[in-house]
């Protein structure tokens, strides 16, 4: 695709047009009934016009930048012959509004399994990405939907493919505030398994059903409950530790102590999302207030931003991210207020 033209950079509004040189796979972009050029209009706040093969984008200065390189990204994996859905237009949108110089988003790095190339469909799922591929431990934090426990089993299906590990470690609390397993109906896997399941689906997406159940069968993948991996040591084994907020500080502390040679561990939870009793405090967070920036821990946050699910629930968490801030900031002002209630009272009193 070439430039070829542009309104004066200084003006409010800019005025850009693209060439893109293949009909066929410029419908492809598109998509039908311009689909995909209305998700890129409504994602940016631009106006995009295409006649024949050129593409006429107009709006503030940034937005147009965002959208010709979205668009660029787009084109770009139609050429090396990749299919593009609503859902991979959403992502192109989000990261084209990355100022980041591995834009546009077809040039990024991708974790590779036998399923296929996964790649980043958000700023932040991107530098999550470069923590797995360089840190031995990572924590991921954030909202639902942004990834962080997808991505995880994706790097470890990718290193346990590729030989850089012997088996992948799965773990979950199993029984929020308190994990009393015994309590629970059946054996050791039947107890766990409905807790592990968003574990299980990813581990299926990444690989074919046949290889999950033999691997599992092998002892390459490995479900262990947290509240059994005491005393154990986990030797060039890739560790996911999934709803990590419901640990308490000191299971947290016994998990990452398992850590062994040749072993990679991701702790993934929504501190927005604590299960514990009113009290007590979380081993996710106890966690980052003690190892955050320590050397070969790389830490992670995500927001709404970041959420590659439905668009409705990036506006859900941002909803109760809104309500949570009013209710610190009622309950600040509510403090506030009794203090200055009792000093003067006591000023009276003087």
């Amino acid at each position: 695709m070439t430039h070829i033209a542009s309104a004066p950079s200084g003006s409010v509004s800019r005025a850009l047009t693209l060439h893109f040189p293949d009909n066929t796979l410029l419908s492809l972009l598109l998509g039908d009934h311009d689909r995909h050029l209305v998700r890129i209009e409504q994602g940016l706040g631009v106006k995009v016009n295409c006649r024949g093969n050129r593409m006429a984008i107009s709006g503030d200065p940034t937005r147009v930048e965002a959208a010709q390189a979205a668009l660029n990204g787009l084109y770009r994996r139609l050429e090396r012959g990749e299919a593009i859905s609503a859902s991979d237009v959403d992502a192109a949108v989000r990261m084209s509004e990355l100022d980041d110089p591995r834009l546009p988003l077809a040039d990024l790095p991708a974790i590779r399994t036998k399923r296929g190339a996964v790649g980043p469909r958000s700023p932040g799922q991107a530098t999550y990405m470069d923590l797995l591929g360089s840190h031995e431990m990572v924590f991921g934090i954030g909202p639902a939907g942004t990834g962080k426990t997808y991505l995880a089993v994706a790097q470890a299906v990718a290193m346990l493919t590729a030989g850089s590990v012997d088996r992948i470690v799965l773990s979950r609390p199993a029984v929020e505030a308190g994990e009393r397993l015994g309590f629970l109906p059946g054996d050791m896997k039947e107890k766990v398994d409905p807790y592990l399941r968003p574990l299980y689906d990813a581990l299926h997406d990444m690989m074919p059903g046949e290889q999950v159940i033999r691997r599992m069968g092998t002892g390459e993948i490995e479900v262990a409950p947290l509240a059994f991996m005491r005393g154990r040591t986990l030797k060039h084994a890739f560790v996911i530790l999934d709803e990590a907020q419901n640990t308490t500080p000191v299971q947290m502390k016994m998990f990452l102590t398992r850590m062994g040679e040749g072993t990679r561990m991701v702790v993934a939870g929504d501190l927005s999302q604590v299960d514990l009793p009113v009290g007590a405090r979380s081993g996710l967070r106890d966690a980052l207030d003690t190892l955050e920036g320590l050397p070969g821990i790389g830490v992670c946050r995500f927001d709404k931003r970041d959420v590659v699910r439905h668009p409705l629930v990036a506006r859900i968490v941002d909803a109760y991210d809104q309500r949570a801030a009013a209710e610190k900031e009622t309950a600040r002002r509510s403090d506030a207020g009794g203090r200055g209630g009792r000093r003067g009272g006591e000023a009276e009193a003087t």
